[in-house]
């Protein structure tokens, strides 16, 4: 494969450059308590952190009596690999591999567009692409089972079309190479993903007999079979290594996979409205795709337009997608995470159909997105306003901010640059907001060493609006023995101090009211997981009150035991 002679070698270096934005905007802030993520993280993080310091690596283990522990070993051990057993216990070595995995599925991306087009400079844009959609930005660096799952997942597609056509004749390494790999993803999340994947290979065989089905069952569907049989397999070497077995069915496969199925009310009713709804699961495909929305849109009318010139790369790809978002129709919970698997072919089709996508499209995204830098941009000048006497962000931050929607204006007036402009400027909004966290997460969203050797050995109660989220508190203040309790804005450090000796509190940011109560130490910490009345509150100005708070580690004055 050769590059694109009609296209002068600053192209090549323009979409190199691009990679290394997306590397270091991926790697950028990855030890942030803030950054884009899924509430499951911190219990991810408690059971590994617990089980290794266990010494054993299984059964998994837990000291919140609320949070099931019997769930595929496959994360926790990958975790307890990364942080050494918890030696290395910081939020950077059990996020890192899941960057690994995220760049190794933009690899495969790579040489698929590239492939399939014939032109690097396609591999390139559907590498970027895929890079710059939210989802991938949001689930592909937390420590989350959806980078391993989206790789190992993605591979057996990417093996078929590269190899094809000898992929699809090979009659021992393909099948048993692929029941293998799709067994590790299976080991991460859930053996029920076998179902999609099975399904969509063997459609994928029966395209590729030209849907001659006696001769695709003749040929090709025992290797499906040895496929699903080896998959299971390494799944449930879990139950060979698990010292509880009967547990895994009743809380994992009856628990949480079986009950995906059981609905509230009519399943018709919910599988046609509401917010779990087949038409919400559609929508998770521009949702995933965050700015490069309309585009993804765009690309299901282009592909109608042309179905009857779609290549067989194409054709294929979309198979797989159809198939993902048919199966997670039927359980009664769906949500736009469970598609993730679909986006590396999704970015790929993009890459190959980008510039039959209408530029307005790509100008509306842009457009969105100078709006949200200048969204980051008054947050930050409101905050700093809030916070006088503190240099919050250094010259360079603006600079970013300046340089990105410079940037997002020449894409915007120079038509060459609209198209391969708009995923660069979706990497650079994810710097910006990453850059926009740097005091959060900085000497002033942390407690001081002082504040921290204080708390060490003793109990403290913090407030928590998610299961498990005390967890983050092991990193704020460790050798600390956290308990939660639960966050309402209404309550007060004097009716804190009458539960607890020493606890955390939330006030607005200007507010350091706690009569009669020792201030350990404070740090500065952002809201989340906000109602519809709390966000409408902040449209309107009070942004102090929900989303820039201060924390307080406060002494209560009577030290009578603390309650539970």
């Amino acid at each position: 494969m050769q590059a694109d002679s009609s296209r002068p070698r600053s192209c090549l270096i323009w979409y190199g450059l691009a990679t290394l934005l997306a590397i270091f905007t991926y790697f950028y802030g990855l030890g942030s308590d803030h950054i884009p993520k899924n509430g499951d993280e911190f219990p991810y993080a408690h059971l590994t952190r617990v089980t290794a310091a266990s010494g054993h690596l299984l059964p998994l283990r837990s000291e919140i009596e609320s949070l099931n522990n019997t769930k595929p070993p496959m994360l926790f051990w990958q975790g307890i690999a990364s942080t050494s057993w918890g030696k290395n216990w910081t939020l950077w070595h059990l996020r890192y591999p899941s960057v690994v995995y995220t760049l190794l599925t933009a690899i495969m991306i790579f040489v698929l567009g590239a492939k399939l087009s014939g032109r690097w400079e396609t591999g390139f844009v559907a590498l970027l692409v895929f890079l710059a959609f939210f989802s991938t930005y949001r689930y592909g660096r937390p420590f989350l089972t959806d980078p391993p799952d989206v790789f190992w997942l993605f591979l057996p597609f990417f093996v078929f079309l590269c190899g094809q056509p000898s992929s699809f004749e090979s009659r021992f390494f393909v099948p048993v190479g692929l029941g293998l790999a799709i067994g590790i993803g299976l080991f991460y999340k859930s053996f029920a993903l076998a179902v999609p994947v099975l399904l969509a290979i063997s459609w994928w065989y029966l395209h590729y007999r030209r849907y001659r089905v006696a001769n695709c069952l003749v040929r090709d569907a025992w290797k499906i079979v040895v496929m699903g049989c080896i998959s299971l397999a390494v799944f449930s070497l879990w139950f060979v290594l698990d010292p509880n077995p009967q547990a895994i069915v009743k809380e994992f496969i009856l628990g949480e996979n079986v009950a995906k199925f059981d609905s509230q009310g009519s399943y018709l009713v919910n599988l046609l409205w509401g917010r779990s709804s087949i038409w919400s699961l559609a929508f998770g495909f521009p949702l995933n795709a965050g700015l490069l929305a309309g585009p993804v849109v765009a690309l299901l009318w282009v592909t109608c337009k042309r179905r009857a010139e779609l290549g067989e790369g194409e054709k294929l790809l979309w198979i797989w997608v159809i198939i993902l978002f048919l199966v997670f129709c039927l359980p009664s919970q769906r949500s736009e995470r469970y598609l993730l698997p679909a986006m590396p072919a999704l970015a790929v089709l993009c890459a190959l159909n980008w510039e039959r996508i209408n530029r307005k499209l790509f100008i509306v995204s842009l457009v969105v997105a100078g709006v949200v830098v200048a969204l980051i941009a008054y947050l930050s000048l409101r905050l700093q306003q809030g916070m006088a006497g503190n240099q919050l962000y250094l010259a360079g931050y603006w600079v970013l901010l300046t340089a990105t929607v410079l940037f997002v204006l020449m894409a915007l007036f120079v038509p060459k640059l609209t198209r391969p402009g708009l995923s660069v400027a979706s990497l650079l909004v994810f710097l910006c907001f990453a850059a926009f966290l740097h005091p959060f997460d900085g000497s002033l969203g942390r407690y001081s060493a002082e504040a921290q050797q204080y708390a060490r050995g003793k109990e403290i109660w913090v407030p928590v609006n998610f299961k498990a989220k005390e967890e983050g508190y092991v990193f704020l203040l460790p050798g600390a023995k956290v308990h939660p309790y639960t966050y309402d804005i209404k309550l007060t450090a004097a009716a804190l101090g009458a539960r607890y000796s020493l606890f955390a509190v939330r006030l607005p940011i200007n507010d350091a009211s706690v009569p009669g109560h020792k201030i350990i130490g404070q740090r500065l910490d952002l809201g989340s997981r906000h109602t519809s009345r709390q966000i409408i509150e902040m449209l309107k100005g009070r942004i102090f009150e929900h989303l820039f708070l201060k924390e307080l580690l406060v002494q209560a004055p009577d030290l009578a035991p603390t309650q539970m």
